[in-house]
């Protein structure tokens, strides 16, 4: 029995991750410079240049090694590790999970605060002036 692996279809991994992140890849290519189908060809490779991995990776919000060590597998079980949490009061487990999910909500919170203060700041700007 052979314990050799398959190795990793890298275009595969960027293909899945940018349909799980629910992007086009028409924006993918505008937000690294390139066409649809130039990212269509990517998509298709097994293999990508480092560099251009390094700027897909940017666009799709993760880490190079996020996209190596892509598997379908580790997406389930970060999910249910995620929706399991009665045993752990709700901590997340998933190793594979590269940023923590609360830093993004407190970061979107900020960004809309900000909003409202930027809003606030140009309706007292009008109020004076009249």
């Amino acid at each position: 029995m052979s314990t050799a692996t398959k190795p990793r279809h890298i275009g595969r991994n960027i293909s899945r991750i940018r349909e799980l992140r629910g992007m086009k890849q028409e924006v993918l290519g505008e937000a690294i410079g390139t066409s649809q189908k130039s990212i269509s060809g990517i998509e298709s490779s097994e293999t990508v240049d480092p560099e251009k991995l390094k700027e897909i990776a940017k666009a799709l919000g993760v880490t190079v090694e996020a996209i190596e060590n892509f598997s379908e597998e580790s997406v389930f079980n970060f999910f249910n590790n995620f929706y399991d949490n009665s045993s752990n009061n709700g901590a997340i487990h998933a190793a594979n999970c590269t940023f923590n999910p609360l830093d993004k909500v407190v970061e979107l919170y900020e960004r809309l605060v900000q909003s409202e203060k930027e809003k606030i700041e140009y309706l007292e700007k009008l109020m004076k002036g009249k």
